[in-house]
């Protein structure tokens, strides 16, 4: 290796922010394996790289001995005297043992490790840089879509999109562009991992923010998400100014902004109902389109409560199967008990 190469890695280390340090100190370390693999030496091998001229030099390290019982591994105090005379019992001497066609080796080697490593560095770029989307929607591009599984292209990196991360009933064809929401990123050794989803509530709420300003601003929250992909959302948002109706702020002029989030969603329908701290209050918002006559708190410490509604009123706030019930308790965290009129008179 010669200096020429030494400025090639600079120039590396540079551009793929690697810091040369660890560079040298990971070719050193394979160069030792190297050695050790090609000499089938057991001594205590160390190998300096010198960091300007790219020259290679391998050092047999001894421990300083009163009597020698190991030669590979031992020197005596009277030999290291020879070299130094300031050594003492237990130092470690450094000895000089290159051999002649070492270069050659020592140059593979190298190669191999500044290849792997700009693998890595690269895999951490990315695995960085999607560390910091976490919970973020992104646009991607189906490149394959099958029965179960669909591989959505997000620019430098490609994520599966699972069977259950899909919307039911949704289908895919390579070029489709597509927003995902990014649940986790995992760093793996094959390089980051980027789990997505389109069935998350997440990505409503995403959604939601990218449509509305007043959530963008931080005047309207979203404070509670309740979904069944691909059938049915309910949410629950909030003001903190009291000019600004906070249902109003995510249904948007003629509910353009509602229906932008529907499109795509393929039809999904979403409630979006008024947050309120007040459970009694929360609880019947919840329970929208259908409207209550009443409601009672029977057990505070484990959040379960009755809901009187008209008779007329009672399939419509159960809901088909039900789930605008299941969907109420799963956005207000109560156990919702729903009673027609007459189921209470009676």
């Amino acid at each position: 290796m010669n200096t020429e190469f030494i400025e090639a890695l600079n120039s590396i280390c540079e551009e793929k922010g690697i810091p040369k340090d660890t560079m040298f100190e990971a070719i050193e370390a394979a160069l030792v394996s190297a050695y050790k693999k090609n000499y089938g030496s057991s001594q205590n091998a160390k190998i300096v790289m010198d960091r300007e001229t790219g020259d290679v030099k391998v050092y047999a390290q001894k421990t300083v001995v009163e009597e020698v019982y190991n030669d590979l591994l031992e020197i005596s105090l009277e030999e290291a005297r020879k070299i130094n005379k300031k050594y003492q019992i237990g130092d470690i001497v450094d000895i000089e043992v290159t051999p002649k066609n070492f270069g050659r080796i020592a140059a593979q080697t190298a190669k191999q490790v500044v290849i792997q490593r700009i693998r890595e560095a690269e895999r951490n770029v990315i695995y960085e840089e999607f560390l910091s989307k976490e919970t973020e929607v992104i646009t991607g591009i189906v490149t394959r879509a099958d029965k179960k599984n669909v591989l959505i292209n997000l620019g430098r990196v490609e994520a599966i999109l699972g069977p259950a991360e899909q919307i039911p009933g949704e289908t895919f064809a390579p070029g489709d562009r597509v927003k995902v929401y990014i649940v986790e990123v995992k760093k793996t050794t094959k390089g980051p991992q980027i789990l997505i989803s389109r069935s998350h509530p997440g990505l409503v709420k995403r959604l939601f923010e990218l449509e509305s300003p007043e959530i963008q601003q931080g005047i309207v929250e979203i404070r509670s998400i309740a979904r069944e992909a691909g059938s049915r959302t309910k949410m629950a948002v909030f003001s903190r100014d009291e000019n600004v109706d906070p249902v109003g702020a995510c249904v948007g002029y003629k509910g353009a902004r509602v229906q932008a989030v529907v499109n795509e969603l393929k039809g999904e329908k979403i409630d979006i109902v008024k947050w309120s701290s007040k459970p009694q209050e929360f609880i019947i918002n919840a329970l929208s389109p259908a409207r209550a006559l009443s409601i009672e708190i029977l057990d505070e410490k484990e959040k379960v409560a009755r809901v009187i509604v008209p008779d007329y009123q009672l399939s419509l706030a159960i809901g088909k199967e039900g789930q605008n019930a299941r969907l109420a308790a799963k956005l207000t965290g109560w156990k919702i008990d729903i009673k027609s009129e007459s189921m209470v008179k009676s």
